[in-house]
């Protein structure tokens, strides 16, 4: 009776920590998605991918309700009767040990699973933080490289965000080109140089996990916005006779953080 109720327990959270947290994650992916929030998590191109995945894998979790427990650790075939040496003592110590480690490592991994997906659950979703953004502020402002693409020898910048203009900055043949461009950027507030900030904003290519942040210098005074401020930036760019690019505002205004803090 003991035997039957360890192993029944057994194919519970065998199927817990297989389709039981999938489904639980397939159900706040849709629920995010459906609530306009799954942006603070990927790219807008890769949102119906991951809602049908969901859709599939719910539907494979109510196909499983048909399947009897244990079903899972059923291999199809009879083991039979243990060989010889297996019955050697140092051999079913080392079995044993090797069970041991076997649980142990399962009942762990089972644990952090599970954490990481009842916080899904708990914890509201969120963008990623001011603080992560100045720490990556090293990252190779190529990795935006593309918005310099000349158009006759000059890119069309009417619809450059942050990132674009990053690139621009970072990577202009012909800085005196840009002099004058009209911009109007959203981002938020980093320490930049003594008479300047930078405009930040974090781009992401597929997921959060390769986000990194664009910044442009804006010539403004830094004690007047806070780090990690949220502004909207009307002004002009200024190239420096050093060939350096910043943008001279000539609004700037204080909004809240928008229900899409990325670019893409």
């Amino acid at each position: 009776m003991a035997e039957s109720r360890t192993i029944r327990w057994s194919a519970v959270g065998t199927r817990w920590l297989g389709i039981g947290l999938a489904s639980i994650i397939a159900v706040v992916t849709l629920g995010l998605g459906l609530s306009g929030q799954l942006t603070l998590y990927i790219s807008p191109e890769s949102i119906w991918f991951a809602c049908a995945g969901a859709v599939v894998v719910l539907l494979g979790a109510i196909w499983s309700f048909t399947l009897p427990l244990g079903t899972e650790s059923d291999h199809g075939h009879d083991h039979g009767m243990p060989s010889a040496a297996v019955t050697e003592p140092v051999e079913v110590s080392t079995a044993s040990r090797r069970r041991t480690l076997t649980l142990v490592g399962t009942v762990s991994a089972g644990v952090v699973a599970s954490g990481v997906v009842v916080a899904a659950l708990v914890l509201p979703p969120a963008s990623l933080s001011v603080e992560l953004a100045m720490s990556r502020a090293d990252a190779d402002p190529t990795l935006f490289a593309g918005a310099d693409t000349p158009t006759l020898g000059v890119a069309d910048t009417t619809t450059f965000g942050v990132g674009e203009w990053s690139s621009v900055f970072a990577t202009a043949s012909r800085p005196e080109a840009y002099d004058g461009s009209p911009v109007t950027l959203v981002g938020f507030v980093t320490p930049g140089d003594a008479d300047a900030v930078n405009l930040t904003r974090m781009i992401i290519t597929h997921c959060v996990i390769d986000a990194q942040p664009a910044a442009v210098p804006v010539t403004m005074d830094a004690d007047e916005y806070g780090t990690g401020q949220w502004v909207e930036v009307t002004g002009t760019v200024k190239a420096d006779a050093d060939g350096s690019l910043r943008v001279l505002p000539t609004s700037v205004v204080t909004i809240d953080e928008p229900g899409d803090p990325y670019e893409y």
